[in-house]
């Protein structure tokens, strides 16, 4: 209903030339606003007080001269000013009854705008790291993304909604170690759980339903010898690196790839159902795995180093974060020709803008210097 107040305050300045000129590239609609309280009306505009400066008149005056100028309307029961230049609007029950009509005959497409080309809306949310089950936090990250792109198509946006699964990494590494050490448990093998694992009944769970295929046999002995003192008497992280190796040298890597896989698999089904039974679902699961299978980080730092966005420094690969107003430079390449999180990151967001997801006038720094 607020376009029926925009469209008489339209029409009144299309009768004040001054004041029309003075208002050509302000959106009449954005002045227009709820009343706080009833008593005031249904609807009110600002516009006096947004014109007072450009077109150098007192807002009380401006806004006399719309309201002596307004239409007559059988939606309008009364238009008085209030305060500095307020206009308030009452609007008839005649302009109630027509709404309702038109809710009730539109059903469902009521408010609803025409379908636009562009543009193009990549909208990545929740993105949970596939190592647990989703919590209540996730829940609120769900529903308000969720509500951001239902909004987006009601106004006639193409909205392209992105699960981006961050399944590369430590932590992936630390998760298959995990359910190994589940696994080993239920076959009678010992070994003293990590405090640095993942700890929940849930990796149980995966533990006897994963495909035991290509996963050999191994002792006790041969699990635990070596491995250093876990915390509080030794080192948390070393203990967890030390078991994670274990876990490659006695499954090979063959073998610890497809424990971690399956884990990481049945992890994101499960977090698929729940968010399906939540009525939030997604066009795309993006895995973190594909920008290195498909070399994507590659060729994102091959175009930063093309552009002198990159150098070298202490055996690493740095590029410059401080130059687009980050606290500390960054590093993409580690010493040991490990790439980071960063670098990942900065080509996911290369990715999205080779599909046309993101706009040349995009002010993030990893896509203003791939821009």
């Amino acid at each position: 209903m607020k376009h029926i107040v925009a469209q008489l305050v339209t029409d009144a300045l299309a009768g004040l030339p001054e004041l029309a000129e003075a208002a050509a590239d302000l959106s009449i609609e954005g002045t227009v606003e709820r009343t706080r309280d009833a008593s005031h009306g249904d609807f009110a505009t600002n516009i006096a007080m947004r014109l007072a400066k450009p077109a150098r008149k007192n807002p009380r005056e401006i806004a006399a001269s719309i309201v002596a100028t307004l239409s007559d309307s059988a939606d309008v029961d009364k238009v008085n000013i209030a305060g500095p230049g307020f206009i308030n609007f009452h609007l008839s029950l005649t302009a109630f009854h027509a709404e309702l009509e038109a809710i009730l005959q539109q059903g469902e497409q009521y408010g609803r705008q025409a379908r636009k080309n562009r543009p193009k809306i990549l909208l990545e949310f929740v993105s949970a790291n596939p190592t647990g089950p989703l919590h209540v936090g996730h829940g609120r990250g769900a529903s308000f993304g969720a509500t951001v792109g239902n909004l987006l198509e009601a106004v006639g946006y193409p909205v392209h909604r992105e699960y981006y699964v961050n399944d590369a990494g430590r932590q992936m590494d630390i998760l298959g170690m995990s359910v190994w050490l589940r696994m080993l448990e239920k076959d009678g093998v010992a070994v003293g759980f990590p405090q640095g694992g993942y700890r929940g009944n849930y990796i149980r769970d995966i533990a006897t339903t994963i495909n035991t295929d290509g996963v050999t046999s191994v002792s006790t002995e041969a699990v635990i010898s070596g491995l250093p003192a876990d915390a509080p008497e030794g080192d948390r992280e070393a203990y967890v690196e030390a078991l994670i190796g274990k876990a490659r040298t006695l499954l090979g890597e063959a073998g610890f790839d497809h424990v971690r896989q399956q884990s990481l698999e049945l992890i994101r089904e499960d977090i698929e159902d729940d968010l399906a039974e939540f009525g939030v679902t997604f066009d795309t699961w993006y895995s973190e795995q594909s920008l290195t299978k498909t070399n994507r980080i590659d060729d994102a730092l091959e175009v930063l180093r093309k552009r002198g966005m990159l150098y070298e420094k202490d055996g690493a690969t740095w590029f410059p974060a401080t130059e687009f107003g980050d606290e500390k430079d960054r590093v993409v390449i580690r010493a040991n020709g490990i790439k980071t999180y960063f670098a990942s990151d900065i080509a996911y967001h290369f990715d999205k803008r080779e599909r046309g997801a993101l706009p040349r006038r995009q002010k993030d720094a990893n896509v203003h210097a791939l821009g």
